[in-house]
């Protein structure tokens, strides 16, 4: 064994948290994919853990915290930096390279300004564009992050629930946000199935690949309320049993795995989320959430826990579903029919998600989806991690 000690910066970015790396900044054998560069960022993040704590690593042992970025310059044209994630089991030896992370989208411009990846040719430009390549999914994210003088302005107003303090506003524009693994915008083909879901008999769910494949299903279906925090079903086991079941159904149902059993290593995707009309509700933070003030209520399931606010590429998918006329989402949204964009209520507050759809030859596409998120450098430094040859 000998210790590895290689440059990271911790990062927020909306309301997850990561270790980031400049590809050039990997050992070797890290640059490349495969099985020693998993097991080193394994090992970054502290993971497998079979106390699910991350004790001797970086992660916070919750799926918002258990999370790696790799960046480097981009490789196609007309982008700016290359972005890959991988969401870290926190008690299994095993990364999920399958989906992007909407909320450390936020992060990766600032990431690369600062790290000298983007040429910024004007000094007194008030923001920065930066042109993304996710390559987990092969789309482009524009972000538009606040600069002066060249330099990431983090400090700012703008409030993003599930975030303790202010900061800076980053605005995403996630294009053509469709799994370029799988082209269909429904999976199934249809805009609304009717799904078994043992115990509850058949309820109609939409399974949407926008921003990251996802089930909707009304929360009644489940007997739950749609007002859940998270202590209202991670507390119980038996209630995750039987998410973390009709999830891995509906992985086979949208052609992600051909078996129930193939979903215990592809635990980032599908997403499983439910939802229902507005209704008053406390958040987790005890603010009081009012009904007028919202379209619909969401929560939402990430890596076998309820998400304790919301996952940026789930917002992607909600915002997407909502757009369109005979999905599960849109038929439960308060919503004028010119409005472009929607808010949501989820565990710690709300969320704005805008959509551009549009039909083309008779089937629904999603141009472009809109929210707005912010970021901030944690530490610098380097981290240090165990390793044999």
């Amino acid at each position: 064994m000998k210790t590895l000690s290689v440059p990271a910066t911790f990062m927020r970015g909306g309301t997850s948290k990561g270790i980031f790396f400049n590809l050039e900044d990997l050992p070797d054998r890290a640059q490349e994919p495969g099985p020693w560069r998993d097991l080193f960022l394994q090992k970054v993040i502290g993971s497998p853990d079979p106390y699910q704590k991350q004790i001797d690593g970086m992660g916070g042992a919750t799926s918002s915290t258990s999370k790696v970025v790799i960046i480097s310059p981009s490789k196609q044209p007309n982008h700016d930096i290359d972005y890959l994630f991988g969401q870290v089991s926190i008690d299994e030896g095993f990364i999920d390279w399958s989906g992007n992370c909407g909320n450390l989208s936020a992060a990766v411009g600032p990431f690369a300004i600062a790290n000298g990846l983007i040429e910024e040719s004007n000094l007194d430009a008030e923001f920065s564009v930066v042109k993304i390549w996710q390559k987990n999914i092969k789309k482009k994210i524009v972000a538009k992050v606040p600069v002066e003088r060249g330099q990431v302005k983090e400090i700012g107003e703008f409030e993003l629930d599930g975030v303790t303090f202010p900061a800076a506003e980053i605005e995403l524009r996630f294009k053509e946000p469709v799994d370029s693994q799988n082209e269909q915008l429904f999976p199934t083909g249809n805009l609304a199935d009717e799904f078994d879901i043992p115990g509850f008999g058949l309820t109609t769910v939409t399974m949407i690949n926008a921003g990251i494949p996802t089930i909707f299903l009304p929360a009644e279906a489940l007997n739950y309320t749609g007002t859940e925090l998270q202590e209202d079903i991670n507390s119980k086991p038996a209630e995750l049993e039987k998410l973390e079941h009709i999830r891995a159904r509906a992985s086979v149902a949208m052609g992600i795995t051909s078996e129930i059993s193939e979903s215990k290593s592809l635990q980032h995707i599908p997403k499983l989320a439910f939802l229902s009309a507005p209704q008053d509700y406390v958040s987790s933070s005890g603010k009081n959430i009012k009904a007028k003030d919202v379209n619909l209520l969401v929560r939402a399931m990430s890596m076998g826990k309820l998400h304790h606010a919301m996952m940026g590429t789930a917002a992607v998918a909600i915002g997407a579903a909502a757009a369109i006329p005979g999905t599960v989402v849109n038929e439960v949204t308060r919503i004028d029919s010119q409005e472009k964009s929607i808010v949501f209520g989820h565990p710690s507050g709300t969320l704005r998600v805008g959509a551009d759809a549009a039909q083309k030859s008779g089937q629904w596409v999603i141009q472009e989806v809109c929210m707005s998120r912010s970021a901030r450098v944690l530490m610098e430094g380097s981290v240090r991690v165990h390793m044999s040859d």
